[in-house]
């Protein structure tokens, strides 16, 4: 899993994160990030993060940097 640590994140970067409501099926929603949510430098579940389009969830996957 990627996505744990915070300095590999950074608004612009595209990502796939889970929603809160799809922890138990884990269904991957993809997006830019606007904004990091989570402070702290490492979160076992995935760094927080909101989406350009509005949407918040953990980031599980690193798409492309850029």
């Amino acid at each position: 899993m990627q996505g744990q640590n915070r300095n590999e994140i950074y608004p612009g970067l595209e990502v796939g994160i889970i929603l809160k409501k799809d922890q138990r099926s884990g269904n991957v929603t993809y997006g830019v990030v606007e904004k990091l949510l989570t402070s702290s430098a490492f979160h076992s579940r995935g760094i927080k993060v909101r989406l350009d389009d509005g949407q918040i969830g953990r980031v599980c996957e690193i798409v492309a940097e850029g």
